[in-house]
């Protein structure tokens, strides 16, 4: 499963700097809709997961697969340059829209790992992207750094994935695997310290909760998949 790519479009102006109250309240809006976002990804998974006709239809047909993959790239696109100019109803049925595709994508993983096995990597998932969002929320160091080398070094992934296609390399599956995690925690603390910086200065869109809920979405279910790759266990057979 490619990556997902990070959509957040920061649009905004600096003004004068915002209540820590309103900064607080903005950043749990964002968390509460991408709670929301991956409850619907996680009970899309298992539906689809458990009818044998719509698993034919995924799995028996390639093209139908890597089509909903790419749908996948286009509402991410669509969104990070609609989602600051339309409503916020608009922006919520884009957001769970994508969330839902994701779900459909997101059967393979029930049938190829274990339950127990997604159930234990998703609360590790959920821990350390609490540890690492608390952290880029309270720090005062600025990590612009580790957002510009996360840029970097996810061009580089994507391309060494794209590579590793075709060379069945295991040695750089598993690099690739574990530079993924940690690009995706750097990535979550960045992407929350950044958001929390738009909050504090006001933004231009009043969907920036949505915008940046998606952000983070990404980044969780991309760490999520990473971490599946070192803890899973495959069902067998």
């Amino acid at each position: 499963m490619p990556i997902a790519m990070n959509s957040m479009n920061y649009a905004g102006r600096r003004v004068a700097a915002r209540p820590t109250e309103i900064i607080s309240d903005g950043l749990w809006v964002t968390y509460r809709w991408m709670s929301a976002g991956l409850a619907l990804t996680g009970l899309v998974a298992l539906l689809i997961a458990h009818s044998p006709a719509a698993i034919d239809l995924l799995l028996g047909n390639r093209f139908v697969f890597y089509a909903l993959l790419f749908a996948q790239l286009g509402f991410v696109l669509a969104f990070g340059a609609v989602a600051p100019r339309v409503g916020t109803g608009t922006a919520a049925a884009m957001f769970f829209g994508y969330a839902a595709l994701t779900g459909i994508t997101f059967a393979a993983v029930f049938l190829v790992y274990t339950a127990t096995s997604i159930a234990s990597t998703f609360f590790v998932t959920a821990g350390t992207f609490a540890g690492l969002s608390i952290y880029g929320s309270v720090t005062h160091r600025d990590l612009s750094t580790v957002g510009r080398f996360a840029l970097f070094a996810l061009i580089g992934v994507i391309l060494a994935s794209i590579a590793n296609f075709f060379l069945r390399s295991s040695g750089l599956e598993w690099a690739i695997t574990f530079i993924g995690v940690l690009l995706f925690a750097g990535l979550t603390a960045y992407d929350t310290q950044r958001l929390k910086r738009l909050f504090a200065e006001g933004s231009a869109s009043p969907n920036l909760p949505l915008i940046g809920a998606l952000t983070l979405y990404l980044d969780f279910i991309n760490m999520f998949l990473f971490l599946l790759r070192i803890m899973g266990t495959r069902r067998r057979g």
